[in-house]
């Protein structure tokens, strides 16, 4: 996910968002730990776009 699309998105769809996410991200940190990843940069991909994701919630909020 782009930092555009992110700027586009409402502070509730970066919520669910963000919760989805989360999820996704610890699901696969699990998978990978039982059996090793096809891809495993798809781990970093997602704790990014989480990184992403929370910034941009942490700077709306405090506008």
């Amino acid at each position: 996910m782009k930092q555009s699309e992110i700027k586009e998105l409402s502070i509730e769809e970066l919520k669910e968002r963000l919760a989805e996410l989360k999820k996704q991200h610890a699901d696969l940190r699990m998978a990978h730990s039982v059996t090793p990843l096809e891809n495993p940069l798809q781990i970093r991909k997602t704790r990014r776009t989480v990184a992403r994701l929370a910034t941009e919630l942490t700077k709306r909020e405090l506008q």
